[in-house]
């Protein structure tokens, strides 16, 4: 069996973490802080906070902001669950929009979306290929005179915060910058699936403009995910430091030393080696199947953006979602393990029971009903490709000619 996406283990992370155990230091400590130095170095913002899950960070953002019960944050109706999830823990209303032909979300249909209960957009970089940010952005400047502020950090900013769900897109390019630089708040995962991995976690990328306090805004988020703590274990340490307050009850989503030592080491030989294998095994299926007329190839390069890489998701031309899950079983039938990203939102049953219906997000199920998400990995050989490619086809076949 040829699996999904196992995660990359080898002896130079082996060797970070039996450091990190046989120092003494588990939890958040000075691994951790080293971890977001390097993340804000490698992706050009103004600084990052480590945390459990990019679903904490999200959430961290949107309590930051002051986004509140009755307000309103537009997002995909094609993505993860926990995308919307955020913003149902703070009784505000996901506002769902359709997507595109790449499988973001549609500057049109947010432009039509926006009210002046508007407090946030959170775009989704789908498969690691960035949204249009620009447009975005332009919409957010245009419909400028709708945003009503409530609280202190809205009230500074003047605007609808532009918060990017980019937990597929570490290492992705948008018109010469870096995922995590582009977007006013990034917010970035690592669990075990994830291209830069440390088994779970997460990290928040801030690029807030000038007007806003980088350090205190750190300090913030980091008391905010430990509880609401004034100190952290690391500051604890220090002589007579034991005294603490708790500022605001928190939360508990802090990034331990011990993931960090994996994402130090994924992070080291990201651009040379996980990018660059993730990119040769994209192309190799894109060459392979772009010679069948019901292959609908995705794209990962423009002239203005630059995918991570982080899953291929081929489309069936002309298939329905039946026609699709009986190519699913097929290919597994042929021990070849796919998947399938995502179920739209109005799909589940937590939303469907909110009143959100499919039927208003043609775009998304036409992706979702025809799409079937190969393997990619970094040990993932081109041999295994080959066979992923040969089983993909014949499945293919088998259903068309049946």
């Amino acid at each position: 069996m040829i699996p999904f996406s196992p995660p990359r283990v080898d002896q130079k992370i082996i060797d970070e973490v039996v450091d990190t155990l046989q120092s003494g230091w588990w939890t958040t400590g000075p691994k951790t802080k080293r971890f977001e130095k390097e993340l804000t170095k490698y992706c050009g913002n103004r600084t990052t906070v480590a945390v459990s899950s990019a679903t904490a960070g999200l959430e961290l953002m949107l309590r930051w902001f002051g986004v509140k019960e009755g307000d309103e944050v537009i997002i995909p109706a094609y993505t993860y669950s926990a995308t919307a999830n955020v913003v149902c823990h703070l009784g505000a209303i996901p506002v769902m929009v359709d997507t595109q032909h790449d499988f973001n979300i549609s500057p049109n249909e947010i432009a039509k979306h926006i009210t002046i209960k508007t407090k946030v957009i959170m775009p989704v970089d789908i498969a690691g290929f960035p949204c249009d940010y620009n447009e975005i952005k332009q919409i957010i400047e245009e419909q400028k005179d709708k945003f009503v502020p409530n609280g202190p950090e809205q009230l500074k900013l003047g605007k609808i915060l532009l918060l990017a769900d980019a937990a597929h897109s570490v290492g992705a390019r948008y018109k010469g910058s870096m995922s995590g630089a582009i977007a006013d708040v990034s917010v970035f995962s690592f669990h075990a699936v994830k291209n830069l991995a440390t088994a779970e976690g997460g990290a928040i990328a801030i690029n807030l403009p000038e007007q806003f306090n980088r350090k205190e805004i750190y300090s913030y988020l980091c008391m905010l995910s430990l509880h609401g703590q004034s100190k952290d274990a690391l500051a604890k340490t220090e002589k007579g430091g034991w005294r603490y307050d708790i500022i605001e009850p928190g939360y508990k989503c802090n990034m331990t030393d011990i993931q960090a030592s994996i994402g130090l080491v994924e992070l080291q030989r990201y651009e040379e080696e996980t990018l660059k294998r993730r990119k040769e095994i994209f192309d190799r299926y894109s060459v392979a199947l772009s010679k069948y007329e019901w292959a609908d190839i995705p794209v990962a390069e423009t002239e203005e953006k630059q995918s991570s890489y982080h899953i291929y998701l081929l489309r069936l031309n002309n298939f329905v979602e039946l026609q699709r899950d009986q190519v699913i079983k097929e290919i597994f039938d042929k021990d070849v393990s796919v998947n399938v990203h995502f179920q739209p939102l109005p799909l589940l049953t937590a939303y469907k029971s909110r009143e959100y219906k499919m039927e208003d997000y043609p775009k998304s199920f036409d992706n979702y009903q025809r799409e079937i998400t190969l393997p990619l990995y970094y040990s993932l050989t081109n041999e295994q490709v080959d066979q992923v490619i040969k089983v993909v086809v014949a499945s293919v076949e088998n259903v068309l000619n049946s």
